[in-house]
């Protein structure tokens, strides 16, 4: 895990290992508007290790769900700690419980069949929508040195 800036956005995430002995920063459209920036331009960027993710306690319910699905569950327990982050919140951003149970059955499933993450969940652009407040969390990490 990393905590960057990009042209002063602020944010956390994971460096994903790229197949050659490196790694890299993938960022999606959320981030790439809020860093004012498009694909091509130059960036002033800002990257220090990030300490150990908090962890985050799975609800009663998923946990349920995972414990009768073997292959679920040693997926879940294998993910990091941002992953498993963003499927709670996508369980948790359903309005309907009928909604809540087809998404813990859908999570079993993908994760039953090795996704890491969920599809079709913004994560960090949904917390950007629906809570203003998230933002404030996050911290700067400093002034680029030309910038004084």
């Amino acid at each position: 895990m990393i905590e960057a800036t990009i042209n002063g956005f602020p944010f956390r995430a994971a460096l994903e290992p790229n197949g050659q002995g490196s790694h890299q920063l993938k960022l999606n459209a959320v981030m790439q508007e809020a860093a004012d920036a498009e694909a091509g331009d130059t960036v002033a960027v800002e990257i220090t290790r990030a300490g150990a993710e908090p962890e985050s306690r799975a609800p009663a319910d998923l946990s349920l769900a995972l414990a009768a699905v073997p292959r679920a569950q040693a997926k879940w327990a294998e993910i990091t700690p941002n992953a498993r982050q963003n499927w709670i919140l996508w369980l948790s951003s359903g309005k309907l419980e009928e909604t809540r149970r087809t998404r813990i059955k859908k999570a079993c499933s993908m994760l039953a069949a090795g996704k890491k993450r969920v599809c079709c969940f913004g994560g960090q652009g949904w917390l950007r929508k629906a809570h203003k407040t998230a933002g404030e969390n996050w911290r700067l990490l400093g002034r680029m040195k030309d910038e004084g």
